[in-house]
Order: structure tokens, then sequence, then C-alpha cells
């Protein structure tokens, strides 16, 4: 900092005191606390990456921050969403993260959306922002987030989370690449497990949240060593970092030399969770409602059950009577089901299922196929009530 004077014009004598050991590093300073204060940073999600990026970036001095989310509070979310508390189980959370955000930085702005991100209000909501921060937990808003940002020129802080592993890097197609540069598709549906589907250590989003909000304060304060055009993987069991370096491609259909990308798409559709072309009735799934799968096997109805979950969700709850068979091994166990006879397919909360009865009509399979509508959480709430939702 050298002789520079600070005057009440710059930083408040309180502002002087909460940041004084930036102020004491050469490469933040007076002058990189005042970038902070004035930037404008985007969290994409309220959750468990968002909880530690919310709070270590309002502590940091990043003037406004923005939210985006349009869930609740849940109690298994407070296992690892750490900017909520157990009174706010029910709350819409970007009121509840702003109020955890304020708690600790009263000094800044903090603006909330509680809407869904979308093709509609991306690019509008980006616009107000400097840095967009991923703290999603999907590939359409990853790939949404992604192209939102190269068209607006702005960088994308990406950061992912899955049981014991995490990943953070810097997209920015102005300087290096970008997510399609990465990944040109997108995996297959249910080909990867979501975190309400396969767990995460809790501590772990923790971490990487970290990691993403370090990136973005060294993104306002202008440093040149961050995580562009690197990919930064971290195992949590074995405690383990590895980096690798992400090569923008030429062919690029987003930022490359000829690029075919303009404009935000349909997300939904580009990672297969809407068929291209409406659905004929055939293709329709039908879907049973919890009391009423337990009507006909309290009358003891020839109907298979079939429970697609991975196998560490049986031990939160189980369906009595019904034969276990991961999704990504059902397609190989055909062979242990009758294909002429009805089936009511399970999972979580009756997404996977519907994928699981597309997969079994591919494969042949010719008898009635319903899909348990809400899941086993379903169940629980409404027939088996001493059983847990997560």
């Amino acid at each position: 900092m050298g002789s520079t004077n600070i005057t009440s014009a710059e930083l408040s004598k309180e502002e002087i005191a909460r940041y004084s050991r930036h102020l004491l590093l050469p490469e933040v300073g007076l002058e990189g606390q005042k970038k902070l204060k004035k930037s404008r940073v985007l969290l994409v999600g309220a959750g468990g990456l968002g909880s530690p990026l919310g709070l270590y970036l309002a502590a940091a001095g990043v003037g406004t921050i923005g939210i985006i989310d349009n869930d609740r509070v849940e109690e298994n979310n407070l296992q690892r969403q750490i900017i909520h508390r157990t009174c706010d189980v029910g709350r819409k959370k970007t009121d509840s993260a702003k109020d955890g955000i304020l708690r600790l930085n009263p000094e800044i702005s903090v603006l909330t959306f509680n809407t869904t991100l979308s093709s509609a209000n991306a690019l509008e909501i980006f616009s107000r922002f400097d840095i967009i921060v991923d703290g999603s937990d999907n590939f359409p808003t990853r790939y949404l987030i992604n192209d939102a940002c190269a068209l607006l020129g702005k960088p994308d802080v990406y950061g992912a989370v899955y049981r014991f592993e995490g990943q953070a890097t810097v997209f920015d197609a102005r300087q290096g690449c970008c997510l399609r540069c990465l990944m040109p598709e997108p995996p297959a549906p249910g080909e990867v497990p979501s975190c309400g589907e396969g767990g995460v250590l809790g501590v772990l989003p923790g971490i990487v949240g970290g990691i993403q909000a370090t990136e973005t304060i060294k993104l306002i304060l202008g440093q040149p060593a961050s995580l562009i055009s690197r990919l930064l993987a971290f195992d949590a069991w074995h405690m383990r970092f590895h980096t690798f370096h992400l090569s923008k491609k030429a062919d690029c259909p987003l930022c490359g030399e000829h690029p075919s990308v303009r404009e935000l798409i349909d997300y939904e559709r580009f990672c297969g969770l809407r068929p291209e072309t409406a659905r004929t009735d055939e293709d329709n799934v039908e879907s049973i409602s919890p009391k009423e799968l337990k009507r006909l096997l309290d009358q003891v109805a020839d109907i298979q059950l079939l429970d697609v979950r991975l196998p560490e969700e049986l031990f939160v709850s189980k369906l009595p009577g019904a034969t276990h068979m991961p999704m990504n091994r059902l397609c190989a166990r055909m062979d242990e089901l009758d294909p002429g006879r009805d089936a009511v397919v399970v999972c979580k909360i009756g997404e996977r299922s519907e994928l699981a009865i597309r997969m079994l009509r591919e494969e042949g399979y010719r008898g009635r196929l319903l899909n348990l509508r809400g899941g086993m959480n379903a169940w629980a709430e409404d027939v088996a009530p001493d059983l847990p939702t997560y």
C-alpha cells in the first residue's frame, strides 16, 4: 500500500476496519477493495455451492450480490447449504440467503430473483452483472449459463459437486474455452445422477464454492492467475487435487471460428429432457398415485414393482415387494423381468422412473407400465408417514 492515504471518501472508517486484512495485501490493497465494492456478481443457485459463495463474497466486500433461485429451503438442504438455518425451512431460498448475507455484511446490496432461470430471462438478468457464478445442479442450466455468458461476453465461474468429487473452472469465451468446448454434447438423461440421487459429502460444496469465490475475487481484482482454460478436479475422499488444461476448440458451435449458436435455445430439449417432436399417445407415460397403488396392493393385484434407484437410496426407504434394478443396470437385467406383466416403476420423485419406462419400452417390454407419481417421497407422505423423505 506504500504511503497511500485512505480517506473516508474512498472507504468509510467502518469499511477500513472490516477489510483491514485485505488492505494489508499488496495484491488487493485500497484499489482492489474499491473494485470489490463496485463489483456486481450474480449467483445462480442458493444451494450447496451458492451458500459459501454468498457468504464469502459478502465477507470480501463485493458491493452487489444477485441471487436467482426458485426453490424453498428443505430440511435435507441443511446438511450442506450453510447459508440457511433450521428456522428457514419452508422459506424461499432467495429470502433466506439474502438474510444470511446481510447478517454477515449489512453494508452491501443484495438483489433477489425468485424465478427459474430460462432462455427468456437469462440475457436480461445477466446483463446487470459483471460476473456470473454457476451454482446450479443440472445440465440444462449449466449450458444456458455458459451460452448466455458467451453471448454477453461475461465470465462464467463454474463449479460442480457429486458424492466426494468436485470440479471448478472459469469459462470465458473471450480468453479461453467454454463449456461446449469441453462437452459439445450433454450426457444422456439419467446417465449422470444428481446429488439428490447419488448423495454428496456435506463439506464438499463448501470447498468447491470457496474455490469459486476465490476465482471470482481474482477476476474482480484483475489477477491473471485464474482457472481460465484450466479445470481443477478435487477428490475429497482421497484428498487429491488434479489440474487439467482445457483447449478452446476451433469448431466449437458457440465460441469457435464459425459459430452456429447465436441465440439461446431450448436447453431442456438440447439435454434430451424434452422430445424434439410432440409425443404420441403411445409415447406418453401413464402414472399412478401412491394411494391408488396402495389400493391395488391391498387387492393383491398381479403387478410387478420395479425400483430403479441407487442401492444407497434403499437405506432411506423401501417399497415392500419391489424388485431393485438400478437405472444403469436396467437393460442388462431385462431378462429378470416378465415383459408381458404389468409393472409400476418407482424412484425418488418420479423422474428417473419415467425415463426407465421409456427405456423398457424401447427394449420391447409389452406389459402396461405405470410411473409412481411423486416417487418414494410421495409414498412416504401419502401412504407411509413413518418413512423418511430425502
